[in-house]
């Protein structure tokens, strides 16, 4: 019999693995073209990030670089941490994705729910994703259904951290587009760039949500049999 991977389930998993190729290039491809424009206002990512953090009234974040240049911007709410990989670009994409990132330091002095309970779970959805298939394989192996459904319910939790990401993403990019738009930051042509460039990075967590959904049906699918 064709092992399950490599049968008609696997099929499954094609429409989400083409929109994750579809996604990192359309990241990849719209930020580089925008890494190459400077906004006309000639402020830095750094300085813009900082005028949206000032606008919410938001205090206490500090703002560094990031340890590696491209797409490694974060916010790290336990060290109250804005980290930007191109602090002093003056590029539309720069200061899009630093709007961004100050966009979720204002959910977390907001208290986000979302983005607490998304904080909360990290721990349990990276135990989840690292145990999950090694679990499960070893009961589908053994024909040991326990393990197999300890397998799903580890996955069930990587598969909620990436559902739960998605409102906290698309907020975080609300929250800086209307920022920029209220502070002038940007002109409206710039704005609309600034939009092209979180809209394809907010593909490539679609993308994430959609391949780790469609993966615990296809082990659901596989534990039928």
């Amino acid at each position: 019999m064709m092992p399950f991977w490599f049968g008609p389930s696997f099929l499954i998993l094609l429409p989400a693995l083409l929109l994750a190729i579809y996604a990192q290039w359309k990241v990849r491809s719209t930020y580089g073209r925008y890494a190459r424009v400077s906004t006309s206002a000639r402020i830095t990512a750094r300085e813009a990030a900082e005028r949206v953090l000032s606008s919410a009234a938001v205090t206490g974040v500090t703002i560094e670089p990031a340890s590696r240049k491209g797409l490694s911007d974060h916010y790290d709410p336990r060290s109250k941490a804005l980290r930007l990989s191109d602090p002093d670009s003056t590029s539309v994409a720069a200061i899009g994705v630093a709007a961004h990132e100050a966009g979720h330091a204002i959910q977390h002095a907001r208290s986000y729910k979302p983005l607490s309970l998304r904080t909360t779970i990290v721990p349990v959805a990276n135990i989840g994703s690292q145990l999950a298939l090694p679990l499960f394989f070893l009961g589908l192996f053994t024909s040991f259904e326990p393990l197999m459904t300890a397998g799903i319910v580890a996955f069930s939790a990587a598969v909620l951290f990436t559902l739960i990401t998605l409102p906290v993403e698309f907020d975080a990019s609300r929250r800086a587009i209307a920022s920029l738009r209220e502070t002038a930051i940007v002109n409206t042509e710039e704005l609309g760039s600034v939009k092209e460039v979180l809209f394809a990075a907010a593909l490539t967590y679609v993308a994430a949500a959609a391949m780790a959904a469609l993966q615990l049906v296809m082990l659901l699918s596989a534990r039928r049999r």
